[in-house]
């Protein structure tokens, strides 16, 4: 885009504004500004030399200072939630929290606050939205935040307990529940996120019958299909593939003979094989499953058990997994916070777990109610959670890095990163944590 020298006058709410064709260009084309460009970044001719827009004119003040400096000052007389529901309406909410906080990154994290859940304790999963905001799952609610960290009206499963939840985007939430015997129901729900209306109903199909089941972990790949574990009563034990457009089921993988894919802990789509990572640990069943499932050719195209390995305490109890395509392995974590990897390349049965004798990151005495650890991969960075610390582990051997600790709150029983954001969900106070990243100083 070429410097333009035209400039531009806003009558926001009766206060003139003056500025050029180059500081609102910046707003971007998905904006109201950008919407006054044609294709070639031209202003587009005026019916009068001035916009008039009835908004608030001390935020678009703010606004435009955030366009012309990339930097965000708010003064005392703008309450912050005001600015960011006229950031929404101008298109600004991308700058708006670019100018809060830097992009991602676990080495400079910095704790931001701290919220009470509505229940003490028992929190089931906690989910980072594309937008910044959250979801948590608490027995058979799920409470949402948005950006703001306000809280919506809570989505309430009529006391059917919540097995895991999903973003679909930034509008949608996807829930699985358990079945209640006798009722008929269970599944899974995609519901509003603002209103917490249910929108559709995903239906398990089996020999061309509707079957109540209960859902299990649920993932998302980028062509819009929703994958889920499954349990039924007859023989729909499994993974199941719905159409996120239609809600239709499109697929069903069912469960081999002595293999536990229905009670699944973790599902991860891979984009890169078109496979999704099935993991069934410790101690949802006596043995850990992993595996990788191709849809296209209908077979399970890498797998790894502990049946029949040696008794040891470091193989048996497998508490998390997580696929790496661009090391080409799984990376897997115990009760003591050690790291050990699998290799997808290898295709020969009886393979074992390469142990990281430097990942051990526990000192001292197990606390008596240990939090499981759990594992994400964010930026080329990996993360694991144990007791009442996340740590940050890089480069070609995951050494480890920082930890971001908060004592408060107990252990922490889940996290998850999104939005630029990581959640860290601690058990018995059911409070959660917002680590953010600090924006770097504007030159």
């Amino acid at each position: 885009m070429g410097i333009q020298k035209d400039r531009v006058r806003f009558n926001v709410g009766g206060r003139m504004f003056e500025t050029t064709a180059t500081t609102i260009a910046n707003a971007r084309r998905n904006s109201l500004f950008g919407s006054l460009f044609d294709d070639n970044w031209d202003l587009q001719s005026l019916n009068s030399d001035e916009f008039f827009i009835d908004r608030n004119p001390d935020c678009f003040a703010v606004l435009l200072d955030l366009l012309r400096t990339g930097e965000l000052y708010v003064p005392s007389n703008v309450p912050e939630k005001l600015l960011y529901r006229e950031a929404l309406f101008f298109g600004l909410q991308d700058h708006f929290r670019s100018a809060k906080w830097g992009q991602f990154d676990g080495n400079r994290l910095k704790l931001s606050r701290s919220v009470t859940g509505q229940a003490p304790g028992d929190g089931t999963a906690i989910r980072a939205g594309p937008d910044g905001g959250c979801c948590i799952a608490h027995g058979c609610m799920v409470h949402v935040y948005d950006w703001m960290l306000d809280e919506h009206p809570p989505i309430n499963l009529d006391y059917q307990r919540v097995n895991d939840v999903g973003w679909i985007d930034e509008e949608n939430i996807m829930i699985s529940v358990c079945e209640r015997l006798g009722r008929g129901d269970g599944g899974m729900g995609l519901f509003c996120k603002s209103t917490g209306q249910l929108r559709h109903k995903f239906q398990v199909s089996h020999e061309n019958q509707v079957k109540s089941c209960t859902a299990g972990a649920l993932s998302f790949s980028s062509d819009y299909k929703i994958f889920s574990s499954c349990k039924g009563r007859s023989n729909e034990y499994g993974i199941g593939v719905w159409d996120q457009m239609t809600g239709k089921q499109t697929d069903f993988f069912y469960e081999p003979a002595g293999w536990s894919l229905g009670d699944a802990d973790k599902l991860q789509w891979l984009n890169g094989t078109n496979c999704l990572l099935v993991a069934t640990l410790f101690p949802r069943k006596d043995n850990c499953y992993i595996s990788l499932l191709d849809f296209r050719e209908k077979k399970m195209v890498w797998s790894w058990s502990d049946i029949g390995a040696p008794v040891t305490v470091d193989e048996k109890r497998v508490r998390d997994a997580i696929a790496m395509e661009e090391n080409s392995s799984i990376c897997v974590v115990n009760e003591y916070e050690d790291l050990g990897f699998l290799d997808l390349r290898s295709s020969s049965g009886g393979r074992s777990i390469r142990w990281s004798s430097r990942s051990r990151l526990m000192k001292g005495k197990m606390p008596e109610e240990p939090c499981y650890p759990k594992l994400a991969l964010h930026e080329g960075q990996l993360f694991s959670s144990m007791n009442d610390s996340i740590s940050v582990l890089c480069g070609p051997d995951w050494v480890l890095t920082s930890r971001l600790r908060r004592s408060f709150g107990g252990s922490i029983c889940d996290f998850s990163i999104g939005g630029d954001r990581l959640f860290a969900l601690h058990s018995e106070e059911n409070v959660f944590d917002i680590w953010e990243t600090p924006p770097a100083p504007v030159l």
